[in-house]
This record gives C-alpha cells, sequence and structure tokens, in this order.
C-alpha cells in the first residue's frame, strides 16, 4: 500500500462515522479514487461518499450497542419479550426496518421450503442475525454472520450468545470475495444493490462464491426514500443477468417490501 493510500485511509477511519470500517474496504474504495486522478481531499471525501452509499445511509440513528445488549439480555429468557426487544433493535438500520412489517410471513415462508438447516452463513448482516428468533433452526446450528462494521460485528457477536445457536462473527469486505465456509443456507439480503456500488462484478464473484446448498438472494421493493422507480423489474432482470445459464432451481418470492430468490445449487 502507498503512503498517500495509508494516509487515505486513516483520514477516513479517523472520522467518527467510519472508524469502524473494515480498513480494507476503506482502501479498495479509496485506490480506485485515488486512481481517477483525484486531489487528496476529493479522494478522501469520494470515499467517504461511497462508504456512505454501501453502509452508513442505512443507519438511521447512532447505534447505541451497549445498551441494546442490555435490554436483550434482560428479556432473552422469554421469547415474546425477546422478540419485541429485537424488533426495537432492527427498527434503527433502515434494511431490518424495512422487513419488520414482513418478518414473520418472510421466515416462516422462505423456511416452509427448505430441509432441516444446521449452518447458515449471513453475509452484509446488518441487524438481520436479531431475526434469528423468528427462524426455525435447530439448537446448537453454527450461525455465521459478516458485515463491515468492526462494532456491529462485536454486538452480533454477543447476541449470538444470548441464543442457543453457535454464532460466530467476522469483518469481511465482500467486495473482495465471500466468506468460503461451506453452509446449508447463505443469506445475501439486499446485498447485491450496495456491492455493485463498489463494483459492477460484485454480485456475480458473490454468487460464485457462496459454498452453499441454498441461497437467499433478496432486493428492496423501495429505495430508501421510499420510491418504487421500477425496481422490481430492475432488479429482477439483474438477478436473472447473475444466475443465467447456472442450471440452478429458483423460487421466487414478493413480499410487500421485498423481493426475494430462493436457490438451490
Amino acid at each position: 500500500m502507498s503512503a498517500q493510500l495509508e494516509n487515505l485511509v486513516q483520514a477516513v477511519l479517523n472520522s467518527a462515522k467510519y472508524r469502524s470500517v473494515a480498513p480494507d474496504l476503506i482502501a479498495r474504495i479509496g485506490e480506485r479514487e485515488l486512481a481517477k486522478g483525484r486531489k487528496f481531499k476529493e479522494a478522501v471525501k469520494a470515499t467517504k461518499n461511497k462508504l456512505h452509499q454501501v453502509g452508513a445511509a442505512y443507519h438511521t440513528e447512532p447505534p447505541r450497542y451497549n445498551e441494546w445488549l442490555t435490554t436483550l439480555e434482560l428479556a432473552k429468557e422469554s421469547l415474546p419479550e425477546l422478540k419485541l426487544a429485537c424488533k426495537a433493535v432492527m427498527g434503527a438500520h433502515a434494511s431490518t426496518r424495512e422487513r419488520l412489517p414482513i418478518l414473520e410471513q418472510f421466515y416462516t415462508t422462505i423456511f416452509a421450503q427448505l430441509p432441516e438447516i444446521n449452518s447458515v452463513l449471513d453475509v452484509a448482516c446488518g441487524l438481520n442475525p436479531l431475526a434469528i428468533p423468528w427462524m426455525p433452526l435447530q439448537p446448537g446450528t453454527r450461525y455465521f454472520a459478516c458485515d463491515i462494521y468492526a462494532d456491529m460485528i462485536a454486538f452480533v457477536q454477543s447476541f449470538t450468545e444470548m441464543l442457543p445457536v453457535q454464532g460466530i462473527a467476522s469483518i469481511c469486505d465482500l467486495s473482495a470475495a465471500p466468506p468460503s465456509q461451506p453452509v446449508d443456507l447463505a443469506l445475501a439480503l439486499k446485498a447485491v444493490p450496495c456491492l455493485e456500488q463498489i463494483d459492477k462484478q460484485a454480485g456475480e464473484r458473490l454468487l460464485d462464491g457462496l459454498q452453499a446448498k441454498y441461497l437467499l438472494v433478496s432486493f428492496p421493493a423501495k429505495s430508501l426514500g421510499g420510491r418504487n422507480k421500477g425496481m422490481l423489474d430492475n432488479y429482477e432482470a439483474r438477478f436473472n443477468q447473475l444466475t443465467e445459464g447456472r442450471g440452478w432451481q429458483i423460487q421466487k418470492f414478493t413480499f410487500e417490501t421485498e423481493l426475494a430468490f430462493l436457490v438451490q445449487t
């Protein structure tokens, strides 16, 4: 890494908004911005703008991880109370908040199509692991979760330790490569559009790299601003491009706030 790129990464990490972002991702974006011939400050600003698009825009309020963990810990002995607490936390992240109206229907519908699941990989997970109480998983199921935020990953790890699953949360830069561990089910929920803002080939690399018997790939029905803009048709066309010629068995599910595809590889 060049000295200039190292300085750019540090400049971004010095910002409170991005201090927990995976440095490898910052470097990947920053290197491209510098390669465009931008001045240093312009490259830093462009890198932050891209990070906002792919991650920070979904944080609708500053995370209160310690406070949330205390609330969840107090609620964990009662499933109804735990679900209420999980919903309250998920409301702080735009992506999971959009799923709240369909949460029960979403996982009931999807898991009804699946055999017994003993391992899950949740990529670009955000706060989706808080939906584990809605998933009919066996005790001891391995639940791998990854995202670009170190503080979020620490929170997810602590939360999964309250549950009868084996949670393994880690930082990852999916724009480079997805995790390679084999699992029964991989969740890539609304991940492809974010990844393809960084690199147009990232969605294809994601589907190539996931080692799962089943994939659940989803797309938002509306933009963060609430507009439709023909998104469902566009995302379905993009998914069809990504899966063309793979010979996969695919089921489509259209929910109120999300378009989902369940793939048997």
